[in-house]
């Protein structure tokens, strides 16, 4: 579902170096045991698994992985009446939020691993959050109790627009 006209869109993605620091060891490894034990016919490692295994884990954790953590990502739009996220690929639809559901919101730092435990879909007793990057957000109180993070780089703009809106 595309919202015709935002009041307000914001995209974000995994794009830290120390994340892509990590990933990028994966292929670097593959592509050394590949040419190690598929070209040079020397196994790989103590106790080597077969060429057709270890050029599909090349692919998986080499290609697929890489590709899935660029793409993944966090969009957050306000329509008139709700707020419309998005963290693909694991959201298939929006999550909508209408504001006559929400009972504050509040911009908030945060820690995200003291707080939440790292970044991502984040599930608590009693929140959610949803956070991609950096240590702000905004956090919504639904009138049922339930308390979702939004992370957001422009977490004052954001929190100011859904308190216009309830």
């Amino acid at each position: 579902m595309q919202i015709d006209y935002p009041i307000f869109s914001e995209s974000q993605k995994f794009r830290q170096w120390y994340v892509w620091l990590g990933v990028a060891i994966a292929p670097i490894i593959f592509v050394w045991a590949i040419l190690q034990q598929v070209v040079l016919g020397v196994p790989f490692g103590t106790n080597p698994s077969g060429n057709v295994v270890l050029i599909l884990l090349a692919v998986v954790f080499g290609i697929a992985f890489p590709f899935f953590l660029y793409r993944m990502g966090l969009d957050v739009q306000l329509s008139n009446e709700a707020i419309h996220m998005r963290f693909w690929p694991f959201h298939f639809k929006r999550r909508t939020f209408y504001f006559s559901d929400i009972d504050n919101a509040e911009p908030v730092t945060y820690s995200p691993l003291k707080d939440y435990g790292g970044w991502g879909i984040r599930y608590g007793a009693k929140d959610k959050a949803y956070n991609v990057s950096g240590n702000q957000g905004v956090v919504i109180t639904l009138k049922t109790g339930q308390s979702i993070l939004i992370g957001s780089q422009r977490h004052e703009e954001l929190s100011s627009l859904i308190k216009d809106r309830f």
